[in-house]
């Protein structure tokens, strides 16, 4: 469904960006006289929607006039060199959350944890784990309610640990 390894890349940082309400992939074909280009993705913000390209290594940037053109169907337009997105420690936090995706959460488990983060604050993924009863993996569960956006979990300060701080999300 990715046409590049930067393009997958990007999908998995769109799932953890909390601004990102939902994206497609391939989502139009843009045209400029008889050149066409189609942006890996469509994304929809709170901010509105922003046609995006992320731009592998050995890859030309697209054309300058994918931007005008992106304009004038009503989208933004974003394009991520492979380098940028593979900067920091947000890519390896988001893949290793990501492959919880499916992880199933129990009402208790959920309403425990919201619970204490709502009368603690903020707390480290170890004490967080403490209060998972129902799940046989409590990092599992952890890791899809933040997914879920129930909780935010730090994914750019250093790799998923148990210092790593966990707080409720708050709409």
């Amino acid at each position: 469904m990715f046409r590049s390894q930067a393009a997958r890349e990007l999908a998995c940082l769109l799932d953890v960006d909390p601004d990102v309400e939902s994206w497609t992939c391939l989502p139009t074909i843009l045209t400029a006289g008889a050149a066409a280009h189609v942006p890996d993705f469509a994304v929809i913000r709170s901010t509105g929607s922003v046609l995006v390209d992320a731009v592998p290594t050995d890859a030309s940037v697209p054309p300058p006039w994918v931007r005008g053109a992106a304009d004038e169907a009503g989208h933004g337009y974003e394009a991520h060199a492979e380098a940028d997105l593979r900067e920091g420690f947000r890519l390896d936090n988001a893949r290793d959350l990501l492959r919880y995706a499916n992880h199933r959460i129990s009402l208790g488990d959920r309403v425990r944890l919201l619970t204490m983060l709502e009368e603690q604050g903020p707390m480290p993924l170890a004490a967080c784990m403490q209060v998972i009863r129902d799940g046989r993996d409590p990092i599992g569960v952890i890791a899809a309610m933040a997914l879920r956006r129930f909780v935010e979990i730090d994914l750019d300060e250093a790799r998923i640990g148990p210092e790593t701080r966990v707080s409720r999300c708050h709409d």
